[in-house]
This record gives C-alpha cells, sequence and structure tokens, in this order.
C-alpha cells in the first residue's frame, strides 16, 4: 500500500458490535498513516443514544482526522414477525444507502484509492454493493473463532450433506466440530437461531457469503484459541483469517454523562472499600435481564452465600415490545422482602454497570456473566475468572468453549435460555459462585496465564501485532 486508501467500514446496529468495529479501525489507523476509514452508521429507531455518545467520544481524538462517521438514512424495523428475519432485512435495505454513500465518497476523494469494505458478520448483503463498485471485501467477525468454524461447518452440513441444523433441537447426538476439541452437546449448546428452520437458514447463508470475502479478521488471539484458528487455516477452502485481538475498549466506561459518573464514582469507591479478589461481580451485558422468579433465586443464593456482590440487576423491557433492559426506578419490588438491609454489609445492588472499571478493580476476584465475547474477552484481560451464565445469541456456545475447551471458567449453567421456562435454582447458583471464588483455583492460575497471553499478543512482536501486519500488507 504505497499512496493513501481508504477502508469503508460497515457494522451491524447495536452499540456492541460497534464499539468492535470502531477499536479495529483505530488499531488499523495507528498502524499507518497512510489509511482513512469511513464508518456507516445504522442504527435502530428505538437505541440510538449509546451510538451517539460514543461516536462524539472522538472530536477530540488524536484519529479524528482520518476516521470519518457517516449515518445512514434512517430505515424503520419490522416488529411483527420472526425477530431475526426482520433484523436481516433491515440491514439488506440499506444496500441502496451504502451504494449511494460510497459512490459520493469515491468523487469526493480522488487521490485516495478506495481499498475496500470491512463488512460486520451479519452484513454479508454488503458484499453485492461492492462487487458492483468493483472493490474487494474484508470481514470482521466480532465473536470467536471457533465459533466461525461451527458455522462454517453447519453450512457445509446443510449444503453438501443436506443435513440441516434444524435436525439437532432434541437430539442427544454431540456435534463433531473441527474448531473444538471435544464434540459439542447441540441441543443443550447451539444457539437458538439455529432451531428455527427460516431464521437458521438467513444465519447459515452468513457463513456461506463469508466463504466469499478476501479476508476474514477475527477479535481474537492465537493463544487463546489455537486449536480453532489452525483447524481454520488449514481448512483449504476458507478465505485467509486474521486473529488481532483482544480488541477492547478499555475507555468504554467514560463519558460526560452527569448521572453515569456519579454512579461510576459510587461504585468504585464502594469497592475501594471492600478487600482484594473478595467481591463477585454480576452483569448480564446490555441485553441482559431476567424474571421476577429469577432475580429471587440470585438474591437467595448471594445471601445464602454470603458472598460479597456488586450486582448489575436490570429490567426487562415489557413483554412483546422491542426494546433493552433499563435501570429499575426502585429496585426492592423486585428483589425479597429485606434482603437489601440484610445484605447491607457486604453486598450492592446497582442498575447500569461501568464495567471495565469494575472488571479492572483490585476487589473483584469473580464475575458471573452472560459470556458475551466482549465481557469474555475483558475479563480474560483483567485476569478475572468466569461463572458462565449464557442468555442468549452465541453465548451457549462461548460458555461450552470456556469451560470444557479451555478450562478457564466454571459453569452456573450453560443451556439456559433468556425465551426458556427454566428458572436455576439458588443451590446451583451458590455452588456456582462458591467455586468462582476459590483463590488458590486450578481456574483461578489459567485466567492469569491466559491474561499474560492477552496483552502480550498485541505488543510488537505478539502474535495479533504480526497477523494485523499481514491483513495491512493485504490492503
Amino acid at each position: 500500500m504505497k499512496q493513501s486508501a481508504e477502508l469503508v467500514f460497515i457494522p451491524s446496529p447495536g452499540i456492541g458490535h460497534l464499539v468492535s468495529t470502531v477499536e479495529v479501525a483505530k488499531l488499523l489507523l495507528s498502524r499507518d498513516d497512510r489509511l482513512f476509514i469511513t464508518v456507516l452508521i445504522m442504527k435502530f429507531p428505538f437505541n440510538s443514544d449509546p451510538i451517539d455518545a460514543y461516536i462524539e467520544s472522538f472530536a477530540d481524538s488524536s484519529i479524528s482526522q482520518r476516521i470519518k462517521f457517516i449515518n445512514l438514512p434512517q430505515q424503520n424495523i419490522e416488529t411483527q414477525g420472526n425477530s431475526t428475519i426482520n433484523f436481516f432485512n433491515f440491514i439488506d435495505s440499506q444496500q441502496t444507502n451504502v451504494k449511494d454513500v460510497v459512490v459520493k465518497l469515491i468523487e469526493s476523494k480522488t487521490e485516495t484509492r478506495l481499498a475496500g469494505f470491512v463488512i460486520d458478520m451479519f452484513c454479508t448483503s454488503m458484499i453485492d454493493v461492492a462487487n458492483e463498485l468493483g472493490v474487494p471485501t474484508y470481514a470482521f467477525f466480532t465473536s470467536g473463532a471457533a465459533m466461525l468454524g461451527l458455522m462454517f461447518h453447519l453450512q457445509a452440513l446443510r449444503d453438501d450433506h443436506n443435513k440441516h441444523c434444524i435436525e439437532f433441537k432434541d437430539s442427544a447426538t454431540d456435534l463433531v466440530v473441527p474448531s473444538y476439541s471435544h464434540p459439542l452437546p447441540a441441543a443443550r449448546v447451539l444457539p437458538s437461531v439455529f432451531f428455527d428452520k427460516e431464521a437458521s437458514n438467513r444465519f447459515v447463508n452468513i457463513a456461506k457469503r463469508l466463504r466469499d470475502v478476501k479476508g476474514i479478521v477475527i477479535n481474537t488471539f492465537t493463544e487463546l484459541e489455537s486449536h480453532a484458528l489452525l483447524s481454520l487455516s488449514s481448512d483449504g477452502k476458507l478465505p485467509p483469517v486474521y486473529p488481532v485481538g483482544p480488541i477492547l475498549n478499555l475507555k468504554s466506561d467514560d463519558n460526560n454523562d452527569q448521572v453515569n459518573s456519579k454512579q461510576k464514582s459510587d461504585i468504585l469507591n464502594w469497592l475501594d472499600d471492600q478487600p482484594p479478589s473478595s467481591v463477585v461481580f454480576l452483569c448480564f451485558g446490555s441485553m441482559g435481564s431476567f424474571s421476577e422468579d429469577q432475580v429471587k433465586e440470585i438474591a437467595c443464593a448471594l445471601e445464602q452465600g454470603g458472598f460479597r456482590f456488586l450486582w448489575s440487576l436490570r429490567q426487562p423491557p415489557p413483554k412483546g415490545k422491542n426494546g433493552v433492559p433499563s435501570d429499575y426506578a426502585d429496585h426492592t419490588g423486585v428483589l425479597p422482602e429485606g434482603f437489601l438491609d440484610r445484605t447491607a454489609g457486604v453486598g450492592k445492588v446497582i442498575g447500569w454497570a461501568p464495567q471495565v472499571a469494575i472488571l479492572g478493580h483490585p476487589a473483584v476476584g469473580g464475575f458471573v456473566s452472560h459470556c458475551g465475547w466482549n465481557s469474555t474477552l475483558e475479563s480474560l484481560w483483567f485476569g478475572v475468572p468466569v461463572a458462565t451464565w449464557p442468555l442468549y445469541a452465541e453465548q451457549q456456545v462461548n460458555a461450552f468453549q470456556l469451560v470444557k475447551e479451555l478450562g478457564i471458567a466454571v459453569e452456573i449453567d450453560m443451556s439456559y435460555r433468556e425465551e426458556g421456562p427454566v428458572v436455576v435454582t439458588a443451590e446451583k447458583i451458590e455452588r456456582g459462585i462458591k467455586e468462582l471464588m476459590e483463590l488458590d483455583s486450578d481456574i483461578r492460575k489459567r485466567v492469569r496465564q491466559v491474561s499474560d497471553n492477552s496483552k502480550k499478543a498485541l505488543m510488537d512482536g505478539g502474535s495479533s501485532y504480526a497477523s494485523l501486519g499481514h491483513f495491512i500488507d493485504q490492503i
């Protein structure tokens, strides 16, 4: 790459995908000053505030001259019917808008070569737009390498062997997948989307289209997923894979919102008064919430176990409505009577959580997590072991990988699904947290080693540093 080059990044809607996508963009810009990046933003009508706040944070940054954000025209998302299909239709509806924006971009930057699209894993329909414009497409896969291998495997089963993943829904059969060293208990841990015929076909088609890209950048690192990455690179039929992680936004909690700043200060001051590695942190991501019955079981487990705890407890959106969890105006109505008074000396119930700052605090000794990939990488970065409690998306598979494949997490529950009727008992939760908080466990030692490896991977000479260099050479 001799002349200056422009990459067009297309993240899927939602703050989680946007943040990790932009962090990759920042990393690229820091490595080569001939690169320019334009990020095209799709917004859901009901949840644009966090995205707007995140983008505003770039105004004074050192790379602000070389990264540009363009909001695509607002599109409505269908609220009736299959939510997965509606999601993909929402993305597909932006193809014409993407083409119009990129054509104008090419016309306005005659001295800069358009080097290609970098699309989110869910935006494979944009490959058609890139092909129309005669530029290559690269993909950014925001989950792990093992999950990418699973998607390719399920696609090959469907297209080459006429075996559809919906067949595993009620099956006791384990699924042998090259990117996992252990057979997967498919009915327990495959994402729910794969058990719906129409939705799973759309999802598996993502893998089919990903075979057409020029390279796949993955938010992982060799030392964490060596088996999965080897299986992908030795396949022979897949595009080159570039593990460049862990891609983290370690300043994700920093903002100018006075309410959040006060909450963050209050939380960190409380943690300052707790002994080292003594607090279990419970947090289930921006989309995670529980029924009142489940909340009471969690409360009972924390009280019976006598744990020091910091619990991010969010209110579910109204049933049948699109939306994200919100903070309770008052936690007392959903918790067992007297719980807050009885645990006042050892515990703290909060709403919104500054997750990065909490995981980085020396008082935190364990993390009860939904096992979203971003949260997983954050906990490993800070050397905090995880107790797995996945809720949706690919989180059940992530939990399986952490517990069974890598031996760096304990299991509370691996097959829990947010849409399901199961309530995890207080006894099971207490047992998992007790194991999590053992200070001299082998799991804790392995997590510390992974933490060291994650930092070395990004340093000059590290595996991810080198991989990003290979990607830049490809551009």
